[in-house]
């Protein structure tokens, strides 16, 4: 990036109204702040990272190798269209049972009818029970127990028939 560049983005960024950006890249860290009530560009920084801040990309064929994992899936994807699949509604911490001396909700191969409760969620120490919507037959669980689990993250498919 040169000088032109970043004048140019230092003037988007005062015109835009952006309290705040910061972006980087390869070897270049860039933080511009204005003031809102002014427009006024209050501090630009431009950082040039050391040569040795290239090293850890020296890591980054280790990350292409789940890459190849992920293809092994997408097969199976073909036949999962005819499953239901049952999201989690909030983020938190799955858990497949009600407490640690307790049996499971569901099991593989169970079958499950609409209003029974296939696991718990806690969030913020509150513990949520998650109800099935649909009938059916629990054909595989996508989740591990105690796993933190994301909001719309697929936890269980389901057999509708």
């Amino acid at each position: 990036m040169d000088l032109k560049e970043i004048q140019n983005l230092i003037k988007f960024v005062a015109n835009s109204g952006v309290a705040e950006v910061k972006l980087e890249m390869d070897d270049v860290k860039i933080t511009i702040r204005t003031t809102l009530e002014t427009n006024v560009t209050e501090a630009t920084y431009v950082q040039q990272l050391p040569a040795q801040a290239a090293l850890p990309q020296a890591v980054v064929p280790q990350v292409t190798a789940p890459t190849v994992v992920n293809v092994t899936p997408e097969a199976p994807a073909a036949n999962d269209s005819k499953y239901i699949t049952i999201k989690s509604p909030i983020i938190g911490t799955f858990y497949r049972k009600p407490s640690p001396d307790k049996p499971v909700f569901t099991e593989v191969g169970s079958t499950i009818a609409k209003g029974d409760v296939l696991c718990v969620i806690e969030a913020m120490k509150l513990f949520n029970e998650i109800e099935s919507e649909v009938s059916g037959k629990i054909v595989k669980i996508l989740v591990d127990d105690m796993s933190p689990v994301e909001f719309d993250q697929p936890l269980f498919l389901v057999d509708p028939s």
